[in-house]
Order: structure tokens, then C-alpha cells, then sequence
């Protein structure tokens, strides 16, 4: 790669951007700490995007599928994939805090923890029932959705609109090739929007380390060590035998994504990539119906790095206040978790809120525990991100090779590092799409022909 292309690589400017935070950070605290209005700019800005490209490209996949039997046949392979491998997660995330004892030799008691920062947390939790969290999916009206943000309901409302549409048939497709125009310009707009990943990912960084300093991680250096450890081991060894089993590389996947893990390592948010990694799977051969289903599905129900961290979260607090876990107990938090892991995805501000619901179910476990997590729950955010990303980038692969949905000889063209042209790119969209609906494109472009 020249000197110029490297310049203008968003690879090399973001990890530039990157190592420039943490520099600012270590030498003028309160300087990269006011920097924090760069990173949630960018972050706002990506999120203001996300709603209507899930609702045009969710509607568009289920437009344009054969019948509704094979909605219900994607989403219902996704739930068990993400069932799974969410409780692998769970699992390992026990396993190795059970070994390693972070907590262990703290000998906190109930006085020492300040209440009022987990107050509010505390609070809230009492609130995530099964009840509320059903209804929390269900938006008020379908302007609040759009305007909230809420991925859960926006995502319920396309999937019923593309059911519709589905089932109205072919005086729809006018209508379809709209969408699917409307989307190709949201993408576009995502992409002017990404040139500004290095500002916000330097914005990110720097507040983080500014604000928080690399001394106060210290005390809970093995803490965090251990989510780093663990989320690495669900990464290379669970993910990548599943990568492997479905027939492609898991180090060639992240080669392809890099730009989009550093920029979430930037601004410990996976949301900021979510509509790049869509349309990267759609490049990679996974045809446009599964990508609309499963990757927003996934970023609420396949939140593998969210499980990992909660798990020991729960463990550590024990240990830290020197409760013993027995066997019946530690089951529980298992199956509470396999619950309120989900229930995050529909509760604004949801991680410590669903910890807290968790540890309300072990009254020994001090709910006030949440405050040794406070000071450094920012840096451990990193880790629970890019976990969650390349899970579900994974899923996505898989889930599409189950439903036959991949086209495997595309996948590994891109993986390998083969040039991508628009011809390919176009022959691929035709293979996987009905043909009806390139006539419904046509209509809409000039009705008089029909």
C-alpha cells in the first residue's frame, strides 16, 4: 500500500486517532477528558441513522422473500443460534471468574459501598418484569419508535410492515423498489457520515483515558483483565470453531471488519458500525432478507460480550463482599441472566440496570456492589462491544450458510482479499433476488409498460 493510500485509509487514520487520545489522555487529563462531545457527536450522528436503515432494509429482505413460512423459518434459526451461544457465554463468563476469584481478598461489607451512585439503578430494576419488557417492544405510537430510536420496536413495526407487503403481492412492488432506493441513499449518507469515525473515535478515547486515568484501574486490574481474557476466548475458540464448522476463516472475518472493530474500540459503542456491518455482510454473499433480520435482531438478542461481562459482574460482587455462592444459587443467576441479558435490550440505560436485577434475586449479594463497577465499567465497555460486534457478524455468516443464503464462492472471494467490483457485486444482488421484484423496479421506474 503507497504512502497516499494509507493516508486516506480509515484503517490507519482511526488507530492514529486512536494512539493520539490515549497520548492527550496521559499528558493533559482535562484536556482529552473536554474532547467527550466529539465521540457522542459521532455516535449520535450514527445513531440518528440506524432506525429508518433497519426499517427500509428489514422491510425490503421480507418484501422480497417467497413466503412468509420462510420469515418465520430465518427468524426462528436465529432465536436458537442466539440462544445458544448466548448461554455458552454465560457459561465460560462463570468458569473463568470462578477460577480466577477477582474479588476474592477485598473483604467489602455493605457500609463501604456508596449507594447513591447505584441508586438509580436500583431503582429501575424493580421495574424489569417479564410484563415490561414484552411491553417495552411494543412502541406507543410508530413516530415514537422512529423518534426514540428504540431498535426493538422499530424492528417489530418492519417486520409487520414487510409482512404486509408480502402479503399484498405483486401491487406492492412499485412501493418495494422505493424502499430499496430510499436505502442505497441512507447508506450513502452512512457513508459521508464514516469519514468522521477518526474524530469520533479520537473523541471517544480520550475521555475515557482523561477522564478516568490508567491509575484508577488498578484495584480492578484483575476484574478487568479477566473480561478481556474471557472475551477473547469466546472469540478465538467459540466463535472460531463455529466459524470454521460453517466453513469459513475467523481471522480472514476480522481482517474484513477491522475498520469497524477499531472504531468501536474507539467509542466502546457497537451501534456506531451497525449499518456498515448490514451492508458488509450483503457484500459478503449473505443475501439481503437474512441480513435485515438477523444482524438488528442480533444487536438485541445475540449481545454475547454483554453476557460474558454480566456473569462475572455478579460473580465478583460476591466475592468482593465475601458472600459464597452455592450451587442452587449460582444456577439462578444463570437462568436469571439468560433473562435479563435480553430484557437489556429494550431498557434505556439497561447494563447496570440489569445487573441490578439480577442481584436482587441473591438478597446475600449487595446490590450496592454496583458502585466498585461505576469508575471502570467505561473501559470494560470496550470489551463488551466488540464481543457483541463480531458475534454478530459471525451469526449472520451462520445462520445464512444454514438457510442456504450464502454464497459461499463470494464469501471467500472477499475474505481473501479479492477485488470486489460493482459487475459482481450486481450479479450476486440478481442471483439472490427474485426476478418479480427487478419488475417491480422496472413499474415503478415506467407504469405505462404494464
Amino acid at each position: 500500500m503507497s504512502t497516499r493510500s494509507l493516508h486516506r485509509s480509515l484503517f490507519v487514520q482511526v488507530l492514529v486517532a486512536i494512539a493520539a487520545a490515549a497520548l492527550l489522555g496521559y499528558l493533559a487529563p482535562e484536556r482529552a477528558a473536554a474532547m467527550r462531545p466529539l465521540g457522542d457527536a459521532f455516535i449520535k450522528l450514527i445513531k440518528m441513522m440506524i432506525a429508518p436503515i433497519v426499517f427500509t432494509t428489514v422491510v425490503v429482505g421480507i418484501a422480497q422473500m417467497g413466503t412468509m413460512k420462510e420469515v418465520g423459518r430465518i427468524g426462528l434459526r436465529a432465536l436458537v443460534y442466539f440462544e445458544i451461544v448466548s448461554t455458552l457465554a454465560l457459561v465460560i463468563g462463570l468458569v473463568v471468574v470462578t477460577v480466577l476469584k477477582p474479588g476474592s481478598g477485598l473483604g467489602m461489607k455493605p457500609a463501604d459501598f456508596d449507594v447513591k451512585e447505584v441508586a438509580a439503578y436500583a431503582t429501575a430494576s424493580q421495574k424489569l418484569t417479564t410484563t415490561d419488557f414484552v411491553m417495552n417492544i411494543i412502541p406507543n405510537t410508530v413516530v415514537d419508535a422512529f423518534a426514540r430510536g428504540e431498535v426493538l420496536q422499530v424492528l417489530l413495526f418492519s417486520v409487520l410492515f414487510g409482512l404486509a407487503l408480502l402479503t399484498l403481492g405483486q401491487r406492492m412492488r412499485p412501493l418495494i423498489a422505493l424502499i430499496e432506493q430510499v436505502s442505497q441513499a441512507l447508506f450513502a449518507i452512512i457513508d459521508m457520515l464514516m469519514r468522521l469515525a477518526p474524530i469520533g473515535a479520537f473523541g471517544g478515547m480520550a475521555f475515557t483515558v482523561g477522564r478516568y486515568g490508567i491509575g484508577s484501574l488498578l484495584s480492578l486490574a484483575k476484574l478487568m483483565g479477566g473480561v478481556y481474557l474471557t472475551c477473547a476466548l469466546f472469540v478465538f475458540v467459540v466463535l472460531g470453531v463455529i466459524a470454521r464448522a460453517a466453513g469459513f476463516s475467523l481471522w480472514k472475518l476480522l481482517r474484513y471488519i477491522r475498520e469497524d472493530i477499531l472504531i468501536v474500540a474507539g467509542t466502546a459503542s457497537s451501534e456506531t458500525v451497525l449499518p456498515r456491518i448490514m451492508r458488509k455482510m450483503e457484500e459478503l454473499g449473505c443475501r439481503k432478507s437474512v441480513v435485515g433480520l438477523v444482524v438488528p435482531t442480533g444487536y438485541s438478542f445475540n449481545l454475547d460480550g454483554t453476557a460474558i461481562y454480566m456473569t462475572m459482574a455478579v460473580v465478583f460482587i460476591a466475592q468482593a463482599s465475601s458472600v459464597h455462592l452455592t450451587l442452587a444459587q449460582t444456577l439462578s443467576i444463570l437462568g436469571v441472566l439468560l433473562l435479563t441479558s435480553k430484557g437489556a435490550a429494550a431498557v434505556t440505560g439497561g447494563g447496570f440496570i440489569t445487573l441490578a436485577a439480577t442481584l436482587s434475586v441473591i438478597p446475600t449479594v449487595p446490590v450496592a456492589g454496583l458502585a466498585l463497577l461505576v469508575g471502570v465499567d467505561r473501559f470494560m465497555s470496550a470489551a463488551r462491544a466488540l464481543t457483541n460486534l463480531i458475534g454478530n457478524a459471525v451469526a449472520t455468516l451462520v445462520i445464512a450458510r444454514w438457510d442456504g443464503a450464502l454464497d459461499m464462492e463470494r464469501a471467500h472471494d472477499v475474505l481473501n482479499g479479492s477485488p470486489a467490483d460493482a459487475r459482481r457485486s450486481e450479479a450476486v444482488a440478481e442471483a439472490t433476488v427474485p426476478q418479480d421484484v427487478f419488475v417491480g423496479a422496472s413499474y415503478a421506474a415506467n407504469p405505462r409498460r404494464s
